[in-house]
This record gives structure tokens, C-alpha cells and sequence, in this order.
């Protein structure tokens, strides 16, 4: 969930203006701290570069460097918390977000100015709840790691057994879950119940049997689990410092829509996103306008590699499907799918992006039935599409719920220009948790964490050389 987190972010410093007449060239001007507020910071720093999930073991010794030194590693430290470690060329083409530009020497020199240096770096992380229950969740599991963490499960018993395997299995589900027993050798309701949470957690069926892919899931060692809380951590400071009150979430990882209004969730439904190989990619816009009975332009990509050989195995198949054959007019021709027959479904959301991607319904309702749900091409098809675009449209008098029925029902294709346009978040969330710091993992489909992990360890690594 993205929501800002309860209370707000701390009481702001008193930053002072920057000089009239500065530049981009202008050298900045550190401020000069007293001893006792070195030694503060020294100690600040290096705590909160491992609960800000910056550093992987104990706090750096900072004490014992010089005031400059230990500015700029302060000034560093600020930086990589309130927007991240990445830069440019470590983004992906398909991340397409990017973190807001951020200067913290201003509201250093004020903090130091007025001996709030603690006031500074409690203000530095993203503002929302969804960040502050991983920071709880990454040292829960650090507490895990740091015990010798959890034991690797190789049999699988089932309910009503008995024996060290089962006693096994509660050991390691206690280690997540504080509600399962963790002593014990029979496989009873109560350990069922556990087992099923753990399903929930990972976004497996919670049937209750211990499978392949539970097996699989509790096995991840938790060193892994700390570096994917870490990759999710960063993601949150990309986001802007401030979002807009309506807004519709994406979490591409676990397939997901929200609808929030302020803090609440007010309306949420299953999803399809890109499968690996056709990556939905992570973007914020703006939805403007919602299409109905679209039909549907052809990426010449799927038309190439799917439906151009679907007519040449079995001629008749584009007619058959509603596809008709446009010339460009330059000696190439492009698909086109009729609204009747459209993969898009009633509903198609528009909103401006790089990638032609968007929300949509689908005729093929199947797939919601699916506890993996990375199955399109990139774009999102969703469960409940009427229902969103109802939602969307109240403020918009012209297109009120019986005009949207209406028109979907007279078949025709029609643009519905939103009165008070929504903002879209579609972000890749593997690893979330709740205010007690219990976190929920899906897997890492695109490879995405490993990659943001390994960046931001190595501009980690290179930071910390430079510091010396």
C-alpha cells in the first residue's frame, strides 16, 4: 500500500533561503558542527544506515573521523535515504520512475544551526506508512538472520501426521508467524491454519497443503528475504514526496489494483500484469479519459509473433476473430480488432506513458481464477473494470453510472473525458508488510530486485571507498 504514514512526517526545520544570486556551479558551503554534535551524527548516521536498510551488518565506526569527512558522509547518507542510492544509467528503461531531485544540504545547515540534528534524519525517509512497516519487517528479519536463521524443509507433511518433520515445519513457521506454536509434532488444525497464512503471505493457494511450492517459498533463505525488504525499500523513494489524494495502485508483482481515497482503500480487485519477457514497467501518470467498447490497435510486435502466423496455419483466423487489415499507407499493414470481438473487453483507461500501456477489461476471465497472474502482454487487464470506471467517472455529470450501462450496451466506441483526471501508480511490490512488520513476498518474476540490489550495494560499496 502507499499511504502516507499516520501523523504525518516530523515538525519541518526552519530552512533558510539559499544565497541570492547562487548557481549550479557555485561550491556548496559546509557548515561547521561543534564536537558534541559530531559525536551525535557520527552515532545518528550509522544507526540509521542499517534500519534504513542502507547497510547489511553492524553500524560504521564513525566517530572517528574529521568534521568534513563526516558532513559529506552525512550529506551522502541523506541523499541515498530520501531518494536513493541509483543513478541515472542504473535505471532500467522500464523502470520508468524516477526519484524527485533532492538537495539536503539546506535543511542540514538549518538542522545543525539549530541543534535538531536528530529532527533531520527522522525527516528523511518517504513519508508513508508502506515504507515504515518495512523498516519494522527488515529488522525482524534481521533479528531472524542474526539467531542463525531458519531451518531448510525437505519433507512435506500433511495434516493429521505426526513426527519431526511436522515439529520442523512449526519451527519454521513460528519464526514468521508468532501465532503458530512453534513446539510441538502434530500436524493439527492450528498448525493448518498456520500453514495457510504462510500461503496468504507469499501469494499461494492457501489450501493448506504443504506443496512443491510452499516448500519452496519457506526455504528462501533469509538473507535473501533482507536483500528483497532492502530492493523494495529503495523503490520507495522514487515515489513523489507528496501523493495525490484519489489514486489508483498498481502492484504489478502481486497483481493487484487499489483504489484509495486519502489514507483508505476504497476499492481493490484482482489483476493481470506483463509475464516475464513482457514486463509491465513501472510508471506514474495520469488516468484522463476511459474508452468504451474500445477496440483494439495491434502492437505490430504480438501481431508478428502471434497472430500473422495464427493466419497462416489456419487462413480465416483474423475474420473469424473480428481482425481487419489497415495499409499504413507506406507499403505496411497493421491489425485492428473490432470492438465486438476487442481483447480489450468494455473498458480501456487511458493515460499518457512512454511504453502504450493501460488499464483494461478482457474477455477472458479465466485468468482471475489464477493465483499467478503475470499472463499479458504489459498492459492491465482487470477483474472489475465497470465497477472502476463508475468510480472514476462520480465527479464527472455526464457520465454517470446508467450513461456508462447505456453505452456500453449500444455498442459503439466512445471516449468518456474525466471531469477530475485520477493519478496511477504501477509499481513492482514484492515485498510489503503490515504495521506489525509481518511481511508478505511474492516472487521476484522480472529479476528486478536482484538487479536494484546488486546497484545499490555496488554504489554503496564505491560510497563508503570515497568516504575514506
Amino acid at each position: 500500500m502507499v499511504t502516507p504514514r499516520a501523523g504525518g512526517t516530523p515538525v519541518p526545520l526552519v530552512v533558510p533561503p539559499a544565497p541570492v544570486g547562487a548557481t549550479s556551479v557555485t561550491a556548496p558551503v559546509y557548515p561547521t558542527i561543534t564536537s558534541a554534535q559530531a559525536h551525535q551524527l557520527a552515532q545518528l548516521i550509522a544507526d540509521d544506515e542499517v534500519s534504513q536498510g542502507l547497510r547489511i551488518g553492524k553500524p560504521r565506526d564513525l566517530a572517528s573521523l574529521d568534521s568534513a569527512t563526516l558532513v559529506r558522509i552525512a550529506l551522502d547518507h541523506a541523499r541515498a535515504v530520501h531518494s536513493g542510492r541509483l543513478m541515472p544509467d542504473d535505471f532500467q528503461k522500464d523502470w520508468g520512475i524516477r526519484p524527485q531531485p533532492y538537495d539536503p544540504l539546506p535543511g542540514f545547515t538549518a538542522a545543525v544551526a539549530q541543534d535538531r540534528l536528530a529532527a533531520w534524519v527522522r525527516s528523511l525517509p518517504p513519508p508513508y506508512v508502506g515504507y515504515d512497516t518495512l523498516v519494522k519487517g527488515l529488522d525482524r528479519y534481521r533479528t531472524i538472520a542474526a539467531a542463525g536463521g531458519w531451518p531448510q524443509l525437505s519433507v512435506a507433511p500433511v495434516f493429521g501426521s505426526r513426527g519431526p518433520a511436522v515439529a520442523k515445519l512449526r519451527e519454521r513457521l513460528a519464526m514468521e508467524d508468532p501465532a503458530v506454536p512453534a513446539s510441538g509434532d502434530r500436524f493439527d488444525a492450528a498448525l493448518l491454519d498456520g500453514v495457510r497464512r504462510a500461503q496468504r503471505r507469499y501469494g499461494l493457494n492457501p489450501a493448506g497443503q504443504v506443496g512443491a511450492q510452499t516448500l519452496a517459498a519457506l526455504n528462501v533463505p533469509v538473507e535473501q528475504r533482507i536483500r528483497q525488504i532492502m530492493a523494495n525499500m529503495e523503490r520507495w523513494r522514487w515515489l513523489p514526496s507528496e501523493l495525490d489524494r484519489h489514486r489508483v495502485q498498481v502492484n504489478i508483482a502481486a497483481a493487484v489494483l487499489t483504489v484509495f481515497d486519502g489514507d483508505e482503500p476504497v476499492m481493490s480487485m484482482k489483476a493481470v500484469t506483463g509475464r516475464p519477457g513482457n514486463e509491465t514497467p513501472m510508471l506514474v501518470s495520469r488516468i484522463n479519459s476511459i474508452v468504451i467498447n474500445p477496440p483494439w490497435n495491434v502492437p505490430s510486435s504480438i501481431a508478428t509473433k502471434e497472430l500473422w502466423p495464427k493466419e497462416r496455419a489456419n487462413p480465416g483466423y483474423l475474420k473469424r476473430n473480428g481482425f481487419r487489415v489497415i495499409d499504413n499507407g507506406d507499403g505496411s499493414k497493421r491489425l485492428q480488432q473490432s470492438s465486438e470481438k476487442s481483447a480489450l473487453g468494455r473498458f480501456k483507461f487511458d493515460f499518457p506513458n512512454n511504453f502504450a500501456v493501460y488499464l483494461h477489461d478482457t474477455p477472458a476471465q479465466s485468468g482471475f481464477s489464477k493465483f499467478d497472474r503475470l499472463a499479458s502482454h504489459g498492459c492491465v487487464r482487470l477483474e472489475k473494470p465497470a465497477d472502476l470506471a463508475k468510480l472514476l467517472m462520480r465527479t464527472t455529470p455526464d457520465w454517470q453510472p446508467d450513461k456508462i450501462d447505456a453505452a456500453v450496451e449500444a455498442g459503439k466506441t466512445v471516449r468518456a473525458q474525466m471531469a477530475e483526471p485520477v493519478s496511477v501508480y504501477l509499481m513492482y511490490w514484492s515485498a510489503f508488510a503490515n504495521q506489525n512488520g509481518q511481511v508478505g513476498f511474492r516472487d521476484d518474476p522480472y529479476g528486478w530486485d536482484g538487479k536494484l540490489a546488486a546497484s545499490v550495494e555496488r554504489r554503496s560499496a564505491t560510497q563508503a571507498l570515497a568516504s575514506r
